[in-house]
């Protein structure tokens, strides 16, 4: 018995067990809470091993790259790709709001008002990139701050050369050890897909979704349109690679990161599927993917510029092109380094909102009205955010002749 589930593919095993955790959910209630351990052990799983999986394969992959100038052109060619979908996917919302206009006819008098954490300043953001302390940096899980000292530490042992060799050494064996261990992890995903799942269907119930029918339909036909026609033509027409083969050998990743709602969650999962399923080198995966899982939010930035048209269209303010293009700015803006955890896009409200005139006490209103459904919106938001790291990750290791496409066109092994 044993035997015959392990032989089942991976991705296979979570879509079933997603598929049970929603039936379970359905029919225990509220007390599909009882197995919320089963969900909690598989996330702290997953954090146990996000922060040393990043840290040490980032630096692995950096020396395997040889020459610390290569780090300049991949930076630049990911960091152009992340910010350039991002502004498509906030163009893509902000245009579906447009047309839906989900906000029209929208009564927010009875929702309780919902505070949040004040926003930090852009500059205050980006001087947090540079850690004063990498071992707090490490200790805290600050991703951004991790990911710099990294990058930095790795092209100093590529520099250092032979008096480094131990270094580089204990670096790569590190990763290969990093990678074995989230082997192991990713063995209890469908447990734990079925119990996150499980419990979130229990709580509120399928129905939750459609709660707000016209703001739930633009979010997910928004998040749809992004991840098959820019995603799909990044395939087809950059790459002149088969989009069916990308979406089939993700499936994985994505599944994963609708269950847990968070892309550093997801990271050691979509390492292994770039690597395994897409054909990535480790020296693109390590740098690319942790990077993506920190600044690349496309779903995020759909769901933001779609509640900014929401919360103009419910509380009455005019929406110009100025406004948009506005929104679209602000989206980009704050969307990039982003918390990877669940419901962190409210949070980001605020700052966006403010731009077109919108006070915070309206601000709290409207995400007070949005919250009891946003889980699973969330959920979606982040599938979004994971399939486009996987595909700049596709698309900076064939540009940098890392993408091994016998791999990524291989026939799937059931």
């Amino acid at each position: 018995m044993f035997s015959a589930w392990f032989k089942i593919t991976l991705w296979k095993r979570i879509m079933a067990m997603l598929v049970l955790g929603i039936i379970f959910g359905a029919l225990a209630g509220e007390h599909a809470a009882k197995i919320s351990w089963m969900g909690d052990i598989f996330i702290n799983l997953i954090r146990m091993i996000v922060v040393p999986l990043v840290f040490i394969t980032l630096v692995s992959g950096v020396i395997a790259m040889g020459d610390p100038k290569r780090l300049g052109s991949l930076g630049i060619k990911t960091l152009a790709l992340y910010v350039g979908t991002t502004l498509v996917a906030i163009t893509i919302g902000l245009t579906v709001a447009a047309i839906v206009q989900p906000g029209i006819g929208v009564d927010i008098s009875g929702a309780v008002a919902k505070e949040l954490p004040p926003a930090k300043p852009l500059a205050e953001r980006l001087l947090s990139i540079i850690p004063t302390n990498p071992l707090a940096a490490l200790a805290d899980g600050d991703m951004l701050a991790i990911i710099f000292f990294a990058l930095i530490l790795g092209a100093g042992i590529l520099m250092a050369g032979d008096k480094a060799k131990q270094l580089a050494k204990f670096a790569d064996a590190g990763s290969e050890a990093m990678l074995k261990v989230t082997h192991v992890v990713m063995e209890v995903a469908p447990f734990g897909v079925f119990a996150l799942i499980s419990e979130v269907v229990g709580e509120g119930g399928v129905q939750q979704l459609f709660t707000v029918v016209p703001l739930a339909g633009s979010v997910i036909a928004a998040c749809a349109i992004h991840v098959l026609i820019t995603h799909g033509s990044i395939m087809k027409f950059l790459l002149k690679l088969p989009p069916s083969r990308f979406f089939r050998d993700i499936t994985g990743a994505q599944l994963v990161a609708f269950s847990t709602s968070s892309s550093s969650g997801t990271l050691p999962v979509t390492m292994t599927v770039a690597e395994e399923n897409l054909g990535v080198s480790k020296t693109v995966a390590s740098s690319v993917l942790p990077l993506g899982a920190t600044i690349n939010m496309d779903g995020s930035g759909i769901y933001v510029g779609i509640l900014a048209v929401f919360a103009a269209q419910v509380l009455g303010v005019p929406l110009g092109l100025e406004q948009y293009l506005l929104i679209a700015f602000a989206a980009t803006l704050v969307s990039i380094g982003t918390a990877a955890v669940p419901s962190a896009s409210l949070f980001l409200l605020a700052t966006v909102l403010s731009v077109i005139g919108i006070e915070d006490a309206q601000t709290f209103l409207i995400v007070g009205f949005v919250f009891p459904f946003d889980r699973p919106l969330d959920m979606l938001r982040t599938v979004v955010n994971v399939t486009g790291d996987l595909s700049v990750g596709t698309a900076v290791a064939k540009w940098e002749g890392e993408l091994d496409e016998g791999v990524f066109k291989a026939e799937p092994v059931d």
